[in-house]
């Protein structure tokens, strides 16, 4: 939008977008909206204008002559003029949805050849699996993964169990522990539990290979690090003596 020294800068806000602009008092409605339908790309026609100044009630800018001045309407400077789309909801364009965008994506041989990359700089730097001694601290991530099972008693299959991964009191038996190849970046064993309730993930399964049978939603994979083993019993929502009590889990 062209500006002078007499526009006023104000805040244009509608569903998509929010900005500001210089506008000029002279300009009639249909000069406003015609400048608009870039700006926030609701059609001039399908354009309802209110202006609200401060704390005061929006007040529409409209009139059966669409070549009345806006300045009619006392413009004041980062005032908010609001763009209303008036389409019906399946005719507007989204523009916050990009799932239908589409994406340019580099093919990996391409990728690895580039100087450019995150890939090269590990490459240069020897960081991530370009670090000579990479496979080293990952058999200590494995070793000391397996000593926490053993340190705290995991057992299968009949040992109970809270699960601080549910984020929640949540109860089980361990079903397997053990390696799970299929959980993506994941090494060193997993404990696989059944929960008593279906607050899961999954069914013992895990990429189409079975760990252990249970429920749909009654199976969760989880760290032995974040489970806590001991005799505790099925959790039962009626029981206010259960409830109420303050055993430590």
């Amino acid at each position: 939008m062209a500006s002078t020294s007499h526009d006023i800068p104000m805040l244009i806000v509608s569903d998509s977008s929010s900005s500001e602009r210089r506008i000029s008092p002279s300009w009639s409605i249909a000069t406003l909206k015609a400048k608009l339908e870039p700006v926030t790309g609701v059609p001039a026609r399908s354009q309802k204008l209110s202006i609200k100044i401060g704390s005061q009630a929006s007040v529409p800018i409209e009139s059966a002559d669409e070549s009345v001045e806006v300045g009619a309407w006392k413009l004041q400077a980062y005032a908010e003029i609001r763009v209303t789309d008036t389409r019906p909801p399946g005719l507007r364009e989204n523009y916050t949805d990009v799932s239908a965008v589409e994406k340019f994506e580099l093919p990996q041989s391409e990728y690895e050849t580039r100087t450019d990359s995150v890939l090269a700089y590990k490459r240069a730097n020897k960081l991530g699996r370009f670090d000579p001694s990479a496979p080293e601290h990952e058999q200590q991530k494995v070793a000391e993964s397996w000593r926490e099972v053993e340190d705290r008693g995991v057992q299968a299959p009949r040992a109970r169990l809270t699960s601080a991964a549910q984020g929640t009191d949540t109860r089980g038996t361990v079903g397997y522990i053990g390696l799970v190849p299929e959980i993506p970046g994941a090494s060193g064993p997993w404990v696989g539990v059944k929960l008593d309730e279906p607050t899961g993930k999954n069914d013992g399964s895990v990429g189409g290979k079975t760990y252990f049978a249970c429920a749909p939603k009654c199976g969760v994979f989880v760290r032995a690090a974040r489970i806590e083993i001991g005799d505790f019993p099925v959790l039962d929502d009626l029981d206010d003596e259960l409830n109420d009590s303050d055993e430590e889990f």
